[in-house]
């Protein structure tokens, strides 16, 4: 149920978002932004789990690892606290990095993060700490557009490179991996929708909700286990 309420308030920040702000198309933006790789480090933003990824967070985790094992990133920061189920999304993202190949020497995860602005401004935070200079928001277009506004206000230049679903096809084709998700899970766990009215969910995912001690950089950086 919380999951589908996720979804729900996702499409129409998305809506509001494209129509207020506008945007290249992936392809567009995409070029316009790889040509500054390597980049430090991608950032992505996490998305609910039950017992298995969902086509989004496939999308997301197979596209860092595109990145990664082309040479586009040096890193990745997977971002998402436990916020409709009780598993860390940046922890589940992370052992699917791993089970690809992503080395955990170079993926780090944020686990603080509610809403969409807060992935973004938590894991410039993380950037930040680890020294990296160069960081990019590597995500669907759909989330890339709803953030682009959002990366312009960022203490660190944040650089766009929403996936290309042609790029992705033969991923979607030939990998499928599995994790154990033990160590995500939350327990204790109450769901935001118990915690926040829709309305207050709505201005956190347009950054009203932005905590600072998670937005500066501190000493409590998670490297995936």
């Amino acid at each position: 149920m919380y999951v589908n309420q996720f979804l729900t308030l996702t499409f129409w920040v998305i809506a509001i978002s494209i129509l207020a702000i506008g945007c290249k198309s992936p392809e567009k933006m995409y070029q316009a932004n790889i040509e500054k790789a390597p980049f430090d480090a991608i950032i992505v933003p996490g998305v609910p789990y039950d017992t298995a990824w969902s086509r989004t967070m496939k999308g997301r985790v197979l596209w860092s690892y595109h990145l990664y094992k082309n040479g586009i990133t040096r890193n990745v920061i997977y971002s998402g606290s436990a916020v409709y189920t009780p598993y860390v999304e940046s922890r589940i993202m992370a052992e699917y990095g791993k089970k690809l190949g992503i080395p955990e020497t170079h993926i780090f995860t944020e686990e603080n993060a509610e809403h969409s602005t807060e992935n973004l401004s938590y894991s410039v935070a993380i950037a930040r700490e680890q020294g990296f200079e160069k960081v990019a928001l590597a995500t669907d277009p759909y989330q890339n557009a709803m953030l682009k506004s959002f990366g312009g206000k960022q203490p660190l230049p944040v650089h766009f490179i929403p996936f290309i679903t042609d790029t992705l096809d033969h991923y979607y084709r030939d990998v499928d991996v599995t994790i154990d998700p033990s160590s995500a899970y939350r327990t204790n766990f109450v769901a935001l929708p118990d915690r926040e009215s829709w309305f207050k969910r709505l201005l956190g995912t347009m950054g009203f909700n932005v905590k600072e001690e998670y937005a500066q950089p501190s000493k409590e950086v998670t490297t995936a286990k």
